[in-house]
């Protein structure tokens, strides 16, 4: 659920406001509103942060020496000049690398010249002896002009290398224009390459330097989690309201948000410090934080959405225990074989049996993927599937316990009873129910939020609309055969009752879903999107439609691990492939657990935050609610 919050504006005199803001973050409780803080102090915190963010970068990816000599604890300020250094050593790398690039390719110019020394070619110069290099295409060097007096380096098929002997600067007319010269180093090529050399030893020796740093990396996250407790406060501290009363005394406010389980001990603190206080439920145009709680089994799902981001507004439904419930059910469909599943549970295990010998808490993450595991090997099990192998080769008792209409092992003849429907359409009809169901729940929730008023007229209507529109999807998608629309109930063509439930839907959410106290309003708000209105009654046929993705990128995954197996099956029982065989089968199985991980976070999410949200109406408009305290010792 999501829990209540108070909307709370606390005074305090302006000399005692540190030590006031030191006891709230001891409480623990108060959401402050944004604030902009502004200070020297801040900014100093600011760019000590910005250092130790990139020290963290640069030391993080490396790995430390097995056999590390015994390193001193550093302090605080220590830590922050290891930081500080580590970067200036990273601009200085970066430097030398630019040097090292800048120098490479001026020798490289000179590849084909030997060694080239600007002092030499001074030397001739003060002797009245003006030397030039220039490059020419072999067949144009014979055009030279005979007067001028050249002298060649050395030649190749397509270019001779040449010195112009002149006893000035200027350019012989009569040398051909397509000779280029070739301008002089900044240095003599020995010197490039002597400095090139230095360059790559300074680089060496600051990743070297890195290397030993590396180990502090565990005191600087510590830091730098210091450092974040340390700029909230400040920021906090600094931008706090001021102002002065009747009687010139310096008063500072902030005001933020406390959840309701948490006001009594706020309150009493607030009373204990003498603190004056206001508080009041928050308004429709407060932006309030959101808290949920759920119990233990229901915050398997946290992961999920702090991974995704998506937080419901605070005036919005907490649907975790649906997202939970649903979400496995679309991880089992669409991973789809009971043999990943079992691989993914035994890992899971694996690391919770580690975590456990080492007393380290268990990663609520890992108690989400063994959940996600088990309802794969329980459907892997309904449709006997495992690791896309072929019925023939399935022990019969695993054959024996799927469940006939969705089986693999079967086909449409279960228990010696004929049915009119393939195991393909059985599990079309299996994710429309699933869509039926999910967002039934949707309209049903809608319905008691707004029971108090006549919008849940409205609600109802696209309750009514979806289960008309169920049986149309069956009948036009599944089999007009099965679901014919000419069915007769109770001497009513089920399709007439369809009709029905959806030209009656359409009706009472045209009336009542913009309700807001007038009808006459409603109808209005719903004629000014009539475009939109209509093409509600569409999206209710897509939105049950697309749930049949579950069906088809499980099929899809199903199909690719038999492909694996076809390809990888020759090569079993040879030894001298069976190298070739394991790569194939780990490679192959293993791609298709990733495209699975990918395919579950597309469509299996997608199910949730978007098909079902938006018959609840929600927008996930929300952002967390985290308090001002303090989580780090120092």
């Amino acid at each position: 659920m999501i829990v209540s919050m108070k909307k709370v504006s606390i005074v305090i005199l302006e000399k005692e406001r540190k030590e006031a803001l030191k006891k709230l973050r001891k409480i623990g409780v108060l959401h402050i509103e944004h604030i902009e803080g502004k200070s020297e102090q801040l900014t100093q915190y600011h760019d000590a942060f910005s250092s130790t963010i990139t020290a963290l970068s640069l030391l993080s990816g490396i790995k430390r020496q097995k056999k590390f000599p015994a390193y001193a604890k550093l302090t605080h300020e220590q830590i922050l000049e290891k930081c500080i250094h580590v970067v200036d050593l990273a601009e200085h790398k970066k430097q030398l690398f630019d040097e090292i690039t800048s120098d490479a390719a001026e020798l490289e110019r000179f590849i084909f010249w030997g060694d080239v020394d600007p002092a030499d070619f001074a030397y001739f110069a003060e002797k009245g002896i003006r030397l030039r290099m220039y490059e020419i295409s072999a067949d144009s060097y014979p055009l030279i002009d005979q007067t001028i007096e050249t002298l060649q380096v050395n030649s190749d098929k397509k270019t001779v290398r040449f010195l112009l002997i002149s006893s000035s600067d200027r350019r012989p007319e009569g040398l051909p224009p397509e000779a280029f010269e070739v301008p002089l180093p900044r240095c003599s090529t020995k010197v490039l390459a002597a400095d090139i050399e230095r360059d790559k030893k300074q680089v060496e020796k600051i990743e070297q330097e890195f290397s030993e740093s590396a180990v502090y990396v565990p005191e600087i996250e510590e830091f730098k989690a210091l450092l974040d407790k340390d700029i909230e406060f400040e920021n906090v501290y600094s931008g706090m309201g001021k102002e002065t009363d009747e009687s010139s005394v310096q008063l500072a406010w902030v005001s933020g948000y406390v959840p309701v389980d948490s006001f009594e001990m706020f309150t009493a603190v607030a009373r204990k410090e003498r603190w004056a206080f206001a508080s009041s439920d928050p308004g429709p145009d407060d932006n309030v934080p959101t808290k949920l709680k759920n119990n233990k089994l229901v915050s398997l799902i946290y992961p999920l959405t702090d991974f995704l981001g998506t937080v419901p507004g605070y005036n919005e439904f907490d649907i975790s225990g649906w997202f939970l419930l649903f979400f496995t059910i679309f991880f089992g469909m669409i991973f789809g074989d009971g043999g990943y599943g079992l691989l993914i549970a035994v890992g899971t295990i694996a690391f919770i049996i580690k975590n456990a010998a080492e007393r380290k808490p268990v990663n609520p993450g890992l108690k989400l993927i063994l959940l996600l595991s088990i309802a794969t090997m329980i459907w892997g099990t309904i449709t006997c599937t495992w690791f896309g192998l072929r019925m023939d080769q399935l022990p019969l008792w695993l054959k024996n316990i799927s469940l006939p209409p969705l089986s693999n092992a079967c086909t449409s003849q279960y228990d010696g009873v004929h049915s009119a429907l393939s195991v393909d359409q059985n599990m079309q009809i299996f994710c429309f129910s699933l869509a039926l169901i999910q967002l039934s729940i949707a309209h049903l929730k809608c319905i008691g939020r707004d029971i108090k008023t006549l919008k849940f007229i409205g609600d109802l209507g696209s309750l009514l609309m979806l289960w008309g529109m169920y049986y149309i999807v069956l009948s036009l998608v599944v089999s007009g055969t099965v679901f014919s629309l000419d069915k007769v109930i109770y001497g009513i063509p089920v399709g007439t009752i369809s009709f029905v439930f959806i030209g009656a839907g359409f009706v009472m959410s045209f009336v009542f879903s913009n309700y807001d106290g007038s009808i006459g309003k409603s109808i209005l708000e719903s004629c000014k999107n009539i475009i939109s209105v209509i093409l509600g009654v569409v999206n209710v046929f897509s939105d049950i439609v697309s749930y049949i993705r579950l069906w088809a990128v499980g099929l899809a995954g199903s199909a690719i691990s038999t492909t694996v197996n076809t390809m990888a099956g020759p090569l079993f029982g040879h030894a001298a492939l069976f190298i070739a065989f394991v790569l194939l089968v780990v490679f192959g199985h293993g791609l298709n657990i990733m495209l699975n991980v990918l395919s579950v976070i597309v469509h299996g999410v997608r199910l949730n935050t978007l098909e079902f949200s938006s018959h609840l109406g929600m927008a996930w408009s929300g952002y967390k609610y985290e308090p001002f305290r303090e989580t780090v010792k120092k």
